[in-house]
């Protein structure tokens, strides 16, 4: 436990010292734009997790491997190591990730995570269409975690990103390609304020990627990562009317807020029902609203454990303005060890 702490506190200080310099030298976004044209990394606001898209996006209180990318504090409730697999595909292309969660019972969890979201190809031609070679889009994220539970009430958790844009060329291309590289850090906190049987209520609340501009060509273009601060409460609403580990009803509510430029909050509300030991299965519903960075209406879904195998599949039933329609299944499969 010391030890964790103490990399908490180590990694902490470093990378506020790297990231320091960027905020505090970032320009004023003009009155009446959107702040978000301004930032670089977007990729970083797609949901990341079947569960968490079928909750709206309201992971911020909650416990599970899907924390991992959303707030690292909740991978401290994880009982046991495991690896898990997400695919959904976004309107801006499809997405892949892994995570491998090692659990050490007393100690803490730690992981290490990889987001894919490719863009896609096209082919390059010239005046003449002729065929001069193939353009890819390609983002990558990278994320080691480290969790730990304080006492029976409080979990911390910090996650450090290695964030990369690629943009390449193959073929006779006038353009070598662009690679532009960055590094991030996600905090979070859970708090339980009481006897979880007396108010079965936790508290989250982390602030994600924060750190140092996205430099893509030049100093004097580089955007600063769209930062944000999250705030969330989740209440156990079966807990309060039945006396059995066999079945609970999580109701959750966050708010999410720029970190630099405060005046468009977003808030999420999810719903969770599970009923099940060991085999559990799991009804899941929330909804988004005023959400700039993601089409706000309702998602749902459906999580089933058996033994050693989590599945989890949802769906946004919010219409895309991009292609003008809801957006495809997203899958999480985990395996427990």
């Amino acid at each position: 436990m010391r030890a964790i702490c103490k990399l908490f506190f180590l990694l902490t200080g470093l990378f506020a010292t790297l990231a320091a310099a960027p905020v505090t030298a970032q320009q004023q976004t003009p009155s009446g734009s959107d702040p978000s044209s301004t930032e670089g990394a977007l990729f970083l606001l797609l949901p990341v997790g079947a569960r968490a898209v079928s909750l709206g996006r309201a992971m911020t209180a909650l416990e599970g491997p899907e924390s991992a990318f959303w707030n690292p504090a909740g991978l401290a409730g994880l009982s046991h190591s495991q690896v898990m697999l997400f695919r959904g595909d976004n309107p801006v292309g499809p997405a892949t990730a892994i995570s491998t969660l090692l659990v050490r019972r007393g100690v803490g969890t730690i992981g290490l995570s990889y987001f894919l979201l490719d863009g896609g190809s096209q082919e390059l031609r010239d005046a003449d269409g002729n065929d001069l070679g193939t353009i890819s889009v390609r983002n990558h994220l990278g994320v080691a975690s480290a969790a730990a539970r304080l006492g029976s009430r409080v979990n911390i958790g910090l996650n450090l990103k290695v964030i990369q844009f690629r943009f390449s060329c193959r073929g006779l291309c006038t353009d070598a390609g662009i690679t532009a590289t960055t590094y991030a850090i996600d905090g979070g906190i859970q708090f339980i304020p009481g006897d979880s049987t007396d108010l079965p209520l936790r508290i989250g609340a982390t602030i994600a990627h924060l750190g140092p501009r996205l430099q893509v060509r030049n100093a004097e273009q580089a955007d600063p990562l769209p930062t944000r601060i999250r705030v969330a409460a989740a209440y156990d609403v079966v807990s309060s009317f039945f006396d059995t580990d066999q079945i609970n009803g999580w109701v959750t509510v966050e708010v999410q807020e720029r970190m630099r430029t405060p005046r468009s909050p977003s808030l999420y509300l999810g719903s969770e029902f599970t009923a099940g030991g060991t085999d559990r299965l799991a009804l899941r519903a929330g909804y988004v609203v005023g959400d700039l960075d993601q089409e706000n209406g309702a998602r749902v879904g459906l999580g089933l454990r058996h033994e050693r195998f989590d599945l989890s599949i949802a769906k946004s039933l919010a219409v895309s303005t991009l292609t003008g329609e809801t957006e495809p299944v997203y899958v999480t499969f985990a395996v427990h060890f």
